[in-house]
């Protein structure tokens, strides 16, 4: 399926969107900016939270690889697994609500490999011009609930 510029202003399923069959069960990477100290811990969690309720595995970086800051890597191995990690997703999930050198190179990266992304955001949230035109669907929200309804919709169709 190709999609026009235009496409975006319409509302899309998620088969239309993340072009995935029946049968594929849908596995999302969360980018997101994490810091050392824990400090958005709670919303990773939420997240991560909300796709699995959905139905929708999660993989993310600082939960499944660095196990919350307990394992160190170089950053090169850092990204290499990062990247092993998300080609095996079928969409990746960019939680904007801070932004992210890391978050952006992943952005780009599935974008290159034709991995559909969307981009989340809370509400005040700055998501650039160039995040939006290559994101599929861009959310801002204000509650946990639109949250899971989101990520609810996303496994329904």
């Amino acid at each position: 399926m190709h999609l026009k510029f235009g496409d975006f202003l319409r509302p899309l399923s998620s088969y239309d969107f993340l072009n995935i069959g029946t049968n594929e069960s849908m596995k999302a990477y969360l980018a997101i900016k994490y810091h050392p100290d824990g400090a958005n811990r709670a919303r990773i969690e939420r997240v991560c939270a909300a796709l699995e309720a959905a139905g929708i595995d999660s993989a993310c970086v600082i939960r499944d690889l660095e196990q919350w800051g307990a394992v160190h890597f170089e950053p090169g191995e850092l990204m290499r697994r990062s990247f092993e990690l998300l080609d095996g997703c079928n969409l990746l999930v960019v939680e904007l609500t801070e932004k992210g050198v890391g978050v952006g190179i992943e952005a780009g990266y599935a974008h290159a490999k034709g991995i559909p992304v969307v981009t989340i955001a809370e509400a005040g949230a700055d998501i650039s011009e160039t995040l939006r035109g290559i994101s599929r669907e861009v959310l801002v929200y204000q509650t946990s609930a639109e949250l899971a309804e989101f990520c609810a919709r996303l496994e329904r169709h």
